[in-house]
């Protein structure tokens, strides 16, 4: 293991600011490599953002420290200590167990916030219990491509700045080759961080961490009588936001437990994770959860859930039940306003109608009743050009009309949907703009990833770093891509993802 020089000065300076709380909250380790490392996708656009120039990046020293090969200028591995609730059940201490925080880097542009790096993969910790403190590159992969699509989707969410790959396996339910993924987030702070000073009643930590938190992210609670309380309140609220964008996009986490929450209501930890097609409002994306209990209509009240499992373990802070009830009790408000918010969007619709209800939950009947695929609805009904006398003979409206098995119920419901948008007196030409731009053309579909990951597993990259670049941009034409687009192929269905990673 080598140390950084003085003389990589045009390498960024890492600090560690999470290192700040003391050694409870953490172990000093030292990140392990993987053998014949190769850097083999890196996000330029984050990597820019960061201050690593394609220089930097095409550099050995990029590869040494984020393949775990050396440590960065100024750069404290560890990993935190944190404990949580797994598929409801208290799990007790669990802990970065194969995730290893370099430090956080601070932007030339102040607007810009501080982000740490931490690499996923790069060997045991004290934490690993029984893992071998490893990623394979499917998950990596998969992890790699989907924080940048849901950035490209307006969702807030930890990214990745770069993937090193290795020919070295690790065994999961068959041998697999292994990665190391570089993750990025302002922190990776959790419910569950807060949960293990509570449940193990050393409520001086269970202090200093919320101050940590006050202090990085929250500054304007300061100065406030209870800042402890509103610092849950705004957790609730981020928290309920997320899940609602979540839901308007279709996306699946599948294991929703109190370690993978994040406290500034960033999408966390992609294991599972699945973007609907066919529509089902049971569907369950995780196969491991076999009473589906992370399943996509269970995911509001699940965060819901988790909330009051923070809340808990705030409780010693607040010192006041009925202000900690309070707090939870923005969750459904919060919820409910930027779920309806996205739907009206999606829709095309600015003024609030009480039909709305209604006319939402007929369409996703309609899409459930033939389990129509969820993207490539929504982004057909954001083609209709309803004002058009002949759009029933239009090539759009047929591709729409053949997703949905009931045809007659569809165009009872699209007459009440044209006699909605009567009311918005709003232009056709700019309806159909806005409907795009909240509409994504291109998400990471199962069997997109995993072809990636299949021409991966054959020591070609390129189809990721295409799918990666389609990605950021999810609501643009991009007519070269097309295919990306297209309905998932019949096998698709047949891919299954677990916890396994």
């Amino acid at each position: 293991m080598s140390t950084e020089t003085p003389s990589s000065h045009s390498f960024p300076e890492f600090r560690n600011h999470f290192a700040e709380l003391g050694d409870d909250f953490f172990a000093h380790v030292k990140p392990q490599a993987l053998s014949k490392s190769r850097m083999a996708l890196v996000n330029h656009t984050l990597a820019q953002d960061l201050g690593f120039t394609p220089e930097i990046c095409a550099s050995e020293r990029f590869l040494e420290v984020f393949s775990g090969q050396a440590i960065g200028p100024g750069s404290r591995p560890l990993a935190a200590v944190y404990s949580g609730h797994q598929f409801g059940v208290w799990a007790g201490q669990l802990g970065d167990g194969r995730a290893i925080l370099l430090g956080d880097l601070a932007h030339s542009n102040p607007n810009y916030p501080r982000q740490e790096l931490q690499l996923k993969g790069a060997g045991m910790t004290p934490f690993s219990r029984m893992g071998d403190g490893r990623a394979v590159l499917r998950s990596s992969i998969r992890e790699y491509l989907c924080s940048e699509a849901m950035c490209g989707l307006g969702i807030p969410t930890t990214r990745a700045l770069c993937l090193a790959s290795s020919p070295q396996y690790a065994m999961r339910e068959q041998p697999e080759t292994t990665a190391i993924v570089t993750r990025v987030a302002p922190s990776f702070v959790r419910f569950g961080s807060f949960e293990h000073w509570y449940y193990n009643g050393e409520h001086e930590k269970l202090q200093s961490l919320a101050d940590y938190c006050i202090q990085h992210f929250f500054p304007d609670l300061l100065s406030i009588a209870n800042p402890y309380y509103e610092f849950l309140k705004r957790v609730v609220q981020q928290t309920a936001e997320l899940i609602a964008h979540w839901q308007a996009v279709g996306f699946m986490h599948g294991v929703m437990n109190t370690d993978n929450m994040s406290i500034l209501g960033l999408t966390l930890d992609y294991g599972p994770f699945g973007f609907m097609d066919g529509f089902e409002t049971q569907k369950i994306c995780n196969h491991s959860d076999t009473q589906g209990r992370y399943a996509f209509h269970m995911q509001p009240r699940i965060g819901q859930w988790n909330c009051h499992a923070l809340a808990q373990a705030l409780l010693p802070l607040i010192d006041d039940i009925d202000a900690a009830q309070d707090a939870l009790s923005h969750y459904v408000p919060s919820f409910d306003t930027h779920h309806e918010k996205f739907l009206r969007a999606k829709f095309g619709l600015k003024r609030r109608q009480s039909e709305d209800a209604q006319l939402f939950e007929t369409w996703f009947e309609l899409l459930a009743g033939s389990a129509s695929d969820y993207t490539y609805c929504f982004r057909a009904l954001s083609d209709l050009e309803l004002n058009q006398p002949d759009f029933h003979n239009s090539q759009t409206y047929q591709k729409l009309r053949n997703q949905i098995l009931d045809r007659d119920g569809f165009d009872t419901w699209l007459r009440h949907y044209q006699n909605r948008l009567s009311l918005e007196n709003s232009i056709e030409t700019e309806r159909l703009t806005s409907m795009k731009q909240h509409n994504p053309k291109y998400v990471l579909r199962n069997y997109l990833a995993q072809e990636a990951i299949e021409a991966a597993e054959k020591g070609d990259f390129s189809v990721a770093e295409q799918l990666h670049e389609v990605l950021k941009n999810p609501f643009d034409e991009q007519t070269n891509f097309e295919r990306y687009a297209a309905l998932p192929p019949d096998w698709a269905s047949h891919i299954s993802v677990s916890c396994s990673s």
